[in-house]
Formats: structure tokens, sequence, C-alpha cells
């Protein structure tokens, strides 16, 4: 396997993400107004904001993506960090560019200042599900949510 190299996204990083967020989106079969998707990458670029991303480089393209947003919690003083989006491309997967996307997160949130890093995936993501399993603790809660 290519060197990979993790790093934030800038701002002349925008095509190499969009391809990655709309593939993300696809695979959880998802449709967001652009609005949505031209804000959330805004916000990436703000120094003011919470949430922040970064790419998989391997041999100059960008082959995997993540997102991930610090906020408070009740239960520690300490920030949280929640790694809410991670799409690593078909022809990466199980070479180990999704670990390390967890592990620059991992990283960044201990340096940002963060006590725990927690996700979600969809019950059916089995492939991901193995990985999750190897370098995370599953702590069996159920997520119930309620559009508004």
């Amino acid at each position: 396997m290519s060197d990979v190299h993790i790093r934030p996204v800038t701002e002349d990083d925008h095509a190499s993400w969009l391809p990655l967020w709309k593939a993300y989106l696809t695979f959880y079969k998802a449709e967001l107004p652009d609005a949505v998707t031209q804000s959330t990458w805004q916000r990436f670029l703000d120094s003011n904001e919470p949430t922040n991303a970064a790419l998989a480089w391997v041999d100059g393209k960008a082959v995997g993506m993540v997102h991930f947003i610090y906020h408070r919690s009740n239960w520690s003083i300490n920030y949280s960090c929640y790694l809410q989006d991670l799409l690593v491309t078909p022809d990466q997967r199980g070479t180990g560019v999704g670990r390390k996307l967890i592990e620059y997160v991992y990283d960044a949130a201990k340096k940002g200042g963060a006590d725990k890093v927690h996700w979600l995936t969809h019950e059916t993501n089995a492939t991901a599900i193995q990985l999750y399993e190897r370098i995370a603790e599953r702590p069996g809660f159920i997520q119930f949510r309620k559009p508004l």
C-alpha cells in the first residue's frame, strides 16, 4: 500500500472533498440541499466553528474523509468529540485508511482537550462495524430521534 497522508481540509480541497461527501450521502441514501453542503464546507474552513474535516491522501488523490465536531458534555468538564462522517473510497477499503482516519480524530481530539470520541453507524454497516469493534468500545446504547 502507498503511504497515507491525512491532513485538515483547506479551501483548495473543495473539488477533492465534494465527490467523497456525495459518495457518503449516496451510501446512506441521503439527499441534502446544496445550501447545506455549502454551509457544511464553509464551517470546516471557519476556525470559530467546532466542526472539522480532514482528507486522507494516497499518491496525490483524496481517498477518504472524516468530519468531527467538538461539543460540551454534562458528564465531563472536558469536551467530547463526535466523529460524524467517515468514508473511504471502495478501492481503499480494507487497506487501513479508515483506521488511520479514526486515529487522526483520536489524536486531534486529545490535543483539542476532549476526553472522548464517539460515533454512530448504521446497524447494517457490517464492514465498518468489524473495524470499530477492534478500535473502540461498543456501549450498547440505542439511538432515538425525532425530526423537527
